[in-house]
């Protein structure tokens, strides 16, 4: 059966922790698949769409790909014209003959959904309007290197919890064990069956998924506090609106200080200084943000591998 990573509950908690181990492994030595050769040694190669706009995405998954001893294979996806020209089902069984894995950054999660069922080979979520299971994994990863194990943990999401990020932070989150606390104005927190999903999750892994409105009693005592641009991917015209909305939730140096005098700041990028996070957080001792960005391609080898070569039953 083919295995994909679609959302972030595809991985079980234990799946979760062995692609991390996995990428921290492969952080240490990271060009060990050249010498000896992984699953994507021959080269097998790797198709990646880009329906969105990218920078770390696109540049992570090329540079894994290559380590991991593959061909990275760039999809257009306006020239391609996925669900216009051709549709998602038709592109879907080419590119699985040519490719041994397909990686999409689209728009709609029915897309991928599509591209999987037809494509007879593992497809990876690149970021849709849903999710961004790849982001998440390297957050996890970046927090692990510094505070230790997962389990316990408390995280704190300021902003838009209505948006990818936000329902990615319930589910990996809860499947990690985390305590998640997501912050958002009214009207713009994740859908109620996303939080009650990750809450059976944490039920199972001794973790917590809930809403708090107030910034400052969800930053409060936090490990770790998370934010993202206001102002997502479609949502240019909304600009002016979100800043007047989002203004409280701003994730100044006061709302840092909330927390626990040692927790990290981290922010997916691209960031808007001043706006959702202020320069002295982001840019100051701890910010985390550019070992996320880094850990997007260790993250993603790890799950490229573990989908050619785990145990689909494990």
């Amino acid at each position: 059966m083919t295995r994909h990573f679609l959302r972030d509950d595809d991985l079980s908690p234990a799946q979760q922790t062995r692609v991390l181990d996995l990428a921290l492994a492969m952080k240490k030595r990271p060009y060990d698949a050249l010498d000896n050769p992984g699953p994507l040694a021959g080269p097998r190669t790797v198709a990646m769409i880009f329906d969105k706009q990218t920078l770390r995405t696109q540049a992570s998954f090329a540079a894994g790909i290559a380590e991991l001893g593959g061909h990275p294979m760039l999809v257009d996806g306006t020239l391609a014209g996925i669900g216009v020209r051709e549709s998602v089902e038709d592109v879907a069984r080419v590119l699985g003959r040519q490719a041994s894995i397909i990686v999409w950054r689209t728009f709609a999660q029915s897309r991928l959904d599509a591209m999987a069922e037809h494509s007879g080979v593992p497809v990876v979520n690149a970021l849709t309007d849903d999710f961004h299971p790849c982001q998440l994994l390297a957050d996890l990863l970046t927090i692990r290197e510094h505070k230790g194990d997962l389990p316990g943990l408390t995280v704190a999401f300021v902003g838009d919890g209505a948006c990818n990020m936000g329902n990615s932070w319930l589910l990996a989150g809860a499947t990690a064990g985390l305590h998640v606390r997501i912050s958002s104005p009214e009207g713009y927190a994740p859908d109620a069956a996303m939080v009650e999903a990750a809450a059976t999750i944490a039920a199972g892994t001794g973790g917590s998924a809930v809403l708090e409105a107030d910034p400052h009693a969800a930053v409060a005592g936090a490990d770790v506090v998370v934010t993202d641009t206001w102002i997502s991917m479609g949502k240019e015209d909304e600009a002016a609106e979100r800043a007047h909305v989002f203004g409280p939730y701003s994730l100044t140096s006061a709302l840092f200080a909330e927390a626990k005098p040692d927790a990290i700041a981290m922010h997916c990028l691209p960031a808007y200084r001043g706006k959702e996070i202020d320069a002295a957080v982001i840019d100051g001792p701890r910010s985390v943000v550019w070992d996320e960005a880094e850990n997007r391609r260790h993250a993603q080898k790890a799950v490229l591998t573990w989908l050619l070569e785990e145990d689909p039953d494990e």
